[in-house]
């Protein structure tokens, strides 16, 4: 496969906006009602078992939220939801695969830890091959789900989770007090120059009335690899492409030339000197209050940030600045890719045939579209080609419905997945901005987010990610000297480095030619 085919695989990947999960019992309804939509191999009202499915957290109650009536509706399939608590989920996961609780499917979060469980179990015998399932009962999802989506999800040549694919888009850049720009006389910064001359004159001129306590630039002490900043760099994934090969930022020319840049900011009082120690909550205090002039911010969480601003002064505003530019025209914002979620069938379901069929069933096309923004003229509206939600019943019956879903219509759900934006114009716009008004070459990609599982890389990247980022702030700091780098990478390579570089490679040798 060429890389341009597998990008685009990647970059049509689906996304949902989490928002978690509460403990469940219960749930109930006539399953007479199934739908034409439901693909068992017998007649609508032949009976059906009660499947028991295990959920993430959310702060509702599955059996009673909603979208469990329609689906029971649609599907003729009565279901238990419980849930994951929302501390350490991983702990009673392990507990209930290990007692053999018999759930009929299981849905966990997508991400590198979960995705090494999945592994394990799968591994050691513990969940049930989907392949010869789907191939049986599956219609819907082959035809819903790509085989690039599935082919990831394999574990040894062998299907054992239903993905859940997230949308790539940027999410995280700069967020700056238009009304300091407005004050010093400057427009949004375009390069790294730019930048630096704009906080020298939020530094020197007072805009925010603070004296000298004006920060000019806050950020947090666990992130000290700054969205945007580092896209001028050339770094803005842990693992970026550098002469054909993926490499990890901190073996990249471009990370000691990022840390010598973000040094300089320290020295010279642009950047926030108890960086270190910031939380988030504590940076973006300090952005909301007034005190500082710009900071990296989610797209999510600015609807919190205008009010939290707004409360306090009546009178800002704040934007998003461009995709800086670097040397040779180096830029980007890092861009999501992989897995929100995976759901598996445990071997000690008692019903693997009918649980594949309940998922099948979820995505009929039009069970599905209720399912995730429910009804026309009563959940959204539908014009121009975009779908906006009527409030607040879309709040209401449909805010925590992607905690349903069991795999994504890939094609449709990107353009339907919009209406959860448009909850609020400030949400929409900031979205709008980074993935829409932002050129396409400025989202980079994370290229590991669809990859396979690989053991090594799973295995150290949480660790390496954290030896990374405590040697950056000290190297910022100047704790470290920079003439220690070579060092510090050779004990890199040693703690898993290497290893996981040799096999993201080997696997990235296959994708990209």
């Amino acid at each position: 496969m060429n890389k341009k085919k597998w990008l685009v695989l990647a970059l049509t990947a689906v996304t949902l906006i989490s928002t978690a999960c509460s403990s469940t019992k219960g749930g109930g309804g006539d399953t007479s009602k199934a739908s034409s939509s439901s693909t068992d191999s017998g007649s609508k009202n032949e009976a059906k078992p009660q499947l028991k499915s295990l959920q993430i957290w959310q702060k509702d109650d599955y059996n009673t939220y909603p979208v469990a009536k329609l689906l029971e509706e649609k599907t003729g399939y009565k279901v238990q939801y419980d849930m994951l608590p929302q501390d350490k989920p991983q702990d009673k996961l392990n507990l209930l695969i290990a007692s053999s609780e018999p759930y009929d499917a299981v849905t966990t979060t997508g991400g590198s830890e979960f995705k090494a469980i999945y592994a394990d179990y799968a591994k050691k015998g513990a969940l049930t091959d989907l392949g010869p399932l789907i191939d049986k009962f599956g219609p819907n999802i082959k035809a819903s789900i790509s085989q690039a989506t599935l082919d990831a999800a394999k574990v040894d040549g062998k299907l054992y989770a239903i993905p859940t694919t997230t949308l790539s888009f940027a999410s995280t850049s700069l967020m700056i007090r238009q009304d300091w720009l407005d004050k010093v006389g400057m427009k949004a910064p375009t390069t790294l120059d730019e930048l630096v001359a704009v906080l020298k004159a939020f530094k020197e001129k007072d805009p925010g009335g603070n004296g000298d306590k004006n920060i000019p630039l806050t950020i947090k002490g666990d992130d000290p690899i700054v969205a945007n900043i580092a896209g001028a760099f050339g770094l803005p994934n842990f693992y970026n492409d550098l002469n054909g090969k993926l490499t990890p930022r901190v073996l990249d020319p471009g990370y000691k030339e990022y840390v010598s840049f973000m040094t300089d900011l320290f020295k010279q009082g642009l950047l926030d000197k108890e960086f270190g120690v910031n939380k988030d909550a504590t940076m973006k205090e300090k952005f909301s209050s007034g005190r500082a002039g710009m900071m990296p911010l989610n797209w999510s969480d600015v609807p919190t940030v205008a009010d939290a601003l707004k409360k306090n002064q009546p009178d800002a505003k704040m934007i998003f600045i461009p995709t800086l530019k670097g040397k040779d025209g180096k830029m980007g914002h890092s861009a999501s890719a992989g897995f929100d979620r995976i759901t598996f069938i445990p071997k000690a379901s008692k019903h693997p045939e009918d649980a594949i069929k309940w998922m099948n069933a979820k995505l009929d096309k039009d069970t599905f579209k209720l399912m995730a923004i429910g009804e026309e003229g009563k959940h959204y509206t539908f014009k121009d080609g975009a779908y906006t939600p009527i409030l607040p019943i879309f709040t209401d019956e449909r805010n925590q419905a992607n905690n349903f879903l069991m795999g994504v219509d890939e094609k449709n759900y990107p353009t339907y997945w919009q209406a959860r934006v448009r909850k609020d114009p400030r949400l929409f716009e900031a979205w709008e901005y980074l993935n829409v008004k932002q050129p396409p070459e400025t989202r980079k990609v994370d290229m590991l987010g669809i990859s396979p599982f690989m053991p090594e890389y799973s295995k150290n990247f949480q660790q390496l990610n954290t030896m990374v980022s405590d040697y950056t702030v000290k190297l910022i700091f100047g704790a470290e000297p920079l003439s220690g780098l070579e060092a510090f990478q050779q004990k890199f390579k040693a703690a898993g480095g290497d290893a996981s570089y040799k096999e993201v490679n080997d696997w990235y040798a296959t994708v990209k030619k």
